[in-house]
């Protein structure tokens, strides 16, 4: 490899379910590579021989050698993975916020698929799946010892075709089946309405290709509606991540022109770089600038932004360029820490990979991976408290994670205490009837949260956390 190889790619920084990508780029391929280990190649070429001529029955080689690549990029962290030709195509589908599914966000938990979220208005949200809802089968199919990829495949299909989920609900200590009809998922990334005269609440529930249009469209009509507007809520709760052109841009819609949003650092040399609040770092080609459609009164209006564990990755990268410039308020629970960045790269005309190439970095320098944002206001789920906060997963409790590289990790011994508190007070919770567990809308006039980040921009008091349990800060970044 005497000369640079220049590979088409893109970023990705979604939740770990990821079917999320970022901006488009050339990755060049780095050309002092070092001498590969011929004798663990020879290894792997004997085991192969042995397994195609001795194993009990004939086995498919292309399959041996796809597995191989899959286990060798699965050893690595959660995020990288290979591609083969259908997870190729519906990785790309999901950044454009069109598949065909049952609309949830997964990651893997003790060899089981774990729901995330539902995605709202989805076939999964009307069914009723909840976060950290478990699926052990998908149809007559075992989850257990599936990969994510292959747990995906199972799920989706061609639409108005039906799929039986059985979910195991931790906090109801119960296992029933789900019958869920799939169809094309068409992602409304963005709501918004005017709470109260002078103040307004907009979600970001994905960043998807529409979400910047679609935000800037919403923010033009509550200004519509109130003029005058003296606060603002950006909800990022639930938000697993997504493109990060679109992270840039919402970050950009609150900054001054032109500031740091968020960094990058890796071993490429492409892996080290600076996004801005600029144009150039988030508008799509031969298209305008979405932002300037934005009332210049955006810029000082008081805001709150509300995170939670699930507010992950492009989430976290718009709550950290607020934080850092102390431009809003954030408020919640200690965000997912998925302060990473995958490059996916094509290896052929269908089949791809996506790596683990970079880490990212708030404007002030601070990692985020594996320890997440930490609000400025912490604020219970409910007026009652967040009584099981401490069992939801975090980027720090998946396996083979990758550490923040700015100190070791500790482990909060709190924070195995308020677990196992947790888990007794399950007990209790399952006695109660499904609807009495039903946990409000967000948005809602029963959303605690919310209620709170008004009572902030009018300066009233807040209710602040009982039972949060936040994880040790990380230090500066090292220069």
């Amino acid at each position: 490899m005497g000369q640079k190889l220049k590979i088409a790619g893109w970023i990705s920084i979604g939740a770990v379910a990821g079917a999320l990508t970022t901006v488009q780029l050339q990755a060049v391929a780095r050309a002092g590579i070092a001498p590969l280990p011929l004798e663990e190649l020879q290894q792997l070429a004997a085991v192969f021989g042995m397994v195609k001529s001795d194993y009990v029955e004939p086995v498919d080689e292309k399959k041996l050698i796809t597995d191989a690549i899959s286990g060798m990029v699965a050893s690595l962290d959660p995020h990288s993975v290979y591609f083969d030709k259908k997870s190729f195509k519906e990785f790309r589908e999901g950044t454009t916020g069109r598949f065909v599914g049952v609309g949830i966000e997964i990651s893997q938990e003790d060899g089981l698929v774990k729901v995330v979220s539902p995605i709202e208005g989805s076939p999964a949200d009307r069914a009723g799946l909840k976060p950290n809802d478990l699926i052990t089968r998908i149809d007559d199919t075992a989850v257990k010892g599936l990969t994510l990829n292959e747990a995906v495949k199972k799920m989706r299909g061609e639409p108005k075709t039906k799929v039986l989920l059985t979910i195991f609900r931790k906090d109801e200590n119960r296992t029933f089946p789900v019958t869920i009809t799939r169809e094309e998922i068409r992602t409304q990334s963005v709501r918004s309405k005017v709470v109260e005269p002078g103040y307004a609440w907009i979600r970001l529930s994905q960043f998807q290709e529409r979400t910047v249009d679609d935000f800037v469209t919403k923010l033009e009509q509550i200004y519509k509606q109130e003029p005058n507007l003296k606060g603002l809520v950006l909800d990022l709760r639930n938000d697993p991540g997504g493109l990060l052109d679109a992270a840039v841009a919402v970050s950009a819609a609150f900054l001054p022109e032109n500031v740091t949003v968020v960094s990058t650092n890796g071993q490429l040399a492409e892996s080290k770089f600076t996004y801005k609040a600029s144009p150039e770092f988030y508008q799509r080609r031969n298209g305008s600038d979405p932002l300037k459609r934005l009332p210049a009164a955006l810029k000082t209006v008081p805001l709150v932004v509300l995170v939670n564990e699930g507010s992950a990755s492009a989430s976290e990268i718009v709550a950290g360029a607020l934080q850092d410039y102390k431009r809003a308020t954030i408020m919640g629970n200690q965000t997912f820490g998925k302060g990473s960045v995958q490059t996916v790269r094509p290896l052929g005309p269908d089949t791809g990979l996506k790596l683990t190439t970079a880490r990212y970095y708030t404007p002030s320098g601070k990692s985020i991976q594996a320890r997440g944002i930490v609000p400025d206001v912490m604020v219970d789920d409910t007026a009652e408290g967040s009584p099981f906060a401490a069992l939801r997963t975090r980027e720090a409790d998946l396996e083979k994670h990758l550490n923040s590289g700015q100190g070791a990790e500790v482990k909060d011994a709190n924070r195995e205490k308020a677990r196992e508190a947790a888990m007794k007070r399950l007990e209790e919770e399952a006695k109660k009837t499904p609807e009495q567990r039903r946990p409000p809308e967000l948005g809602s006039d029963k959303d605690f949260q919310l209620a709170q980040a008004i009572n902030q921009l009018k300066g009233r008091p807040v209710l602040v956390s009982k039972t949060a349990v936040v994880e040790p800060k990380n230090e500066k970044k090292e220069n």
